[in-house]
C-alpha cells in the first residue's frame, strides 16, 4: 500500500480504532471502508455482529487479524475501559435511534443516549484518548422558521432555517411531546464532551447526521426485526413497497428532509479519523443539502425507483394519510424542515457530498429487494400460527 497523506501531505500512522456500536449500520460501512481502503486496526464492540460478519470470516480476507469483534453491551461491562486503554480513537455510534421510541421507551431512550455514553467520555477523558461522538440533526429541533406565521415570507429565508453548527439554537418542544427525550439526551452528552474539551483537554469531534442512507440500514419488520417495530422513514418506505402495501404519510408527508448516502457520509467520517487537527474541538454537519425533500415526494419518488429496479407495477393507491398519533402514539412531535449548512465541513475537511437522491434511493432499494423480497414472500405465503 502507497503512503497514504492526510490533508495537510502528512504521512498518516497506521491507529488502533475503538468502534462502540461497530455492528450497526454506519458501523458497518465504516468497518468496511478501514478494512479496504486503509491500514488501520478496528476493536469492533457490539452486541451483534450480523451486519459486519462478512469483514469477520474467513481468516483468508486480507485485512484478518485487523478486524476483532467483541460482543459486549457498554451498559455493564467491565471490559469497556481496558479496549478503549488499547485504541488511539474511539469512535462512539452506540444509541437508540427510531423515533417510534422516543415517546413509547423514552426511559430506555435517555438512558441509551445519556447515561450510557457517560463512561465512555469519562475514560476517554481520564486516558487521553481521541473521540468521535455521533450525535444527531434531531439536536436542532424545530426551526426558528417554524414559529412565524405561516403565510410570512420569512418562512423562505435561509436565514430562519439552515442549521449552523455554531449558531442555531436547538428549539425543543415541551415537556409532554416525549419525542424530544432523545434529542435532549444526545445534546446533553454533546454539552458534556465540550465542557471535558475546555476543562480537561479532551480531544474530541461530535458528527451530526442528518438522514444517511444505504444497504443494510435499519430494519425490515418481520425479517430482520421485531414484528411490530417501526423503524425510521426510508425503511418504513421500503418496508411498505417490499410488502406491496400503500407508503403510509403521517400528518400529509408535509416535513422536509434531506437524505445523505451513506457512502459518501463514510468519506466525511474518514477525514475526521485520519486529520486530528483539522477535525478535533469541532461539530461537523454531516448532510446533503442538495437532496432535499417533502416526506410526501420522497414517497412519490422511492415508488417509482421501486417500480425500476423490483418490474413491479405501481399500486392503485400507492400512498395513505395517517396521523402520527395513530402511527407513533401520544406525545409525537416533529420538526418541520431539516437543512444542514455545509460551511465548517467544507472549510475543514473539504468534503463535499456527491450522489444524488435517485441514485442512493436506487441503490438501497436494490439492495433491500435483492435482500428481503423473496423471505417476504415466504413470510406472506405462510398463514400465521395464531
Amino acid at each position: 500500500m502507497a503512503t497514504r497523506t492526510d490533508l495537510d501531505g502528512r504521512p498518516i500512522k497506521p491507529m488502533t480504532i475503538c468502534m462502540i456500536g461497530a455492528g450497526g449500520f454506519i458501523g458497518s460501512h465504516l468497518c468496511e471502508k478501514l478494512m479496504s481502503e486503509t491500514p488501520h486496526k478496528v476493536l469492533a464492540l457490539d452486541v451483534y455482529n450480523d451486519k459486519i460478519k462478512h469483514l469477520l470470516e474467513p481468516d483468508s480476507l486480507p485485512w484478518a487479524g485487523r478486524i476483532q469483534f467483541h460482543r459486549l453491551n457498554i451498559k455493564h461491562d467491565s471490559r469497556l475501559e481496558g479496549l478503549i486503554k488499547m485504541a488511539d480513537l474511539v469512535i462512539n455510534l452506540a444509541a437508540i435511534c427510531t423515533p417510534a421510541d422516543y415517546n413509547t421507551r423514552p426511559l430506555d431512550t435517555i438512558y441509551s443516549n445519556f447515561i450510557d455514553a457517560l463512561p465512555v467520555v469519562k475514560y476517554c477523558s481520564e486516558n487521553n484518548k481521541r473521540l468521535i461522538h455521533f450525535s444527531t440533526c434531531e439536536v436542532y429541533g424545530k426551526t426558528i422558521g417554524s414559529f412565524l406565521p405561516k403565510d410570512s415570507p420569512l418562512r423562505q429565508d435561509p436565514a430562519y432555517y439552515v442549521l449552523k453548527e455554531d449558531t442555531s439554537p436547538c428549539i425543543f418542544g415541551s415537556i409532554e411531546k416525549q419525542r424530544w427525550s432523545y434529542a435532549c439526551a444526545k445534546q446533553l452528552i454533546e454539552r458534556l464532551i465540550y465542557a471535558e474539551g475546555a476543562e480537561n483537554g479532551l480531544e474530541f469531534t461530535v458528527v451530526r447526521p442528518f438522514n444517511w442512507i444505504g444497504p443494510r440500514m435499519d430494519f425490515i419488520p418481520g425479517i430482520d426485526g421485531p414484528s411490530e417495530g417501526v423503524p425510521r422513514v426510508l425503511a418504513c418506505f421500503s418496508n411498505n413497497l417490499l410488502r406491496r402495501e400503500p407508503l403510509k404519510l403521517v400528518d400529509g408527508g408535509e416535513s422536509q428532509r434531506t437524505f445523505i448516502y451513506i457512502k459518501d457520509a463514510i468519506e466525511a467520517v474518514l477525514l475526521m479519523i485520519e486529520n486530528p487537527d483539522r477535525a478535533n474541538g469541532h461539530i461537523f454537519n454531516v448532510g446533503n443539502p442538495n437532496n432535499e425533500v417533502t416526506v410526501r415526494q420522497l414517497a412519490e419518488m422511492m415508488t417509482k425507483v421501486y417500480a425500476k429496479v423490483s418490474g413491479e407495477t405501481v399500486l392503485e393507491s400507492p400512498t395513505v394519510d395517517v396521523s402520527s398519533k395513530e402511527f407513533y402514539g401520544e406525545g409525537y412531535d416533529d420538526s418541520d424542515k431539516r437543512i444542514p449548512d455545509m460551511t465548517i465541513i467544507n472549510k475543514q475537511l473539504g468534503w463535499n457530498p456527491k450522489t444524488s437522491l435517485w441514485d442512493l434511493l436506487e441503490s438501497t432499494l436494490t439492495y433491500q429487494h435483492r435482500t428481503y423480497a423473496e423471505a417476504i414472500k415466504k413470510s406472506i405465503a405462510k398463514p400465521s400460527a395464531s
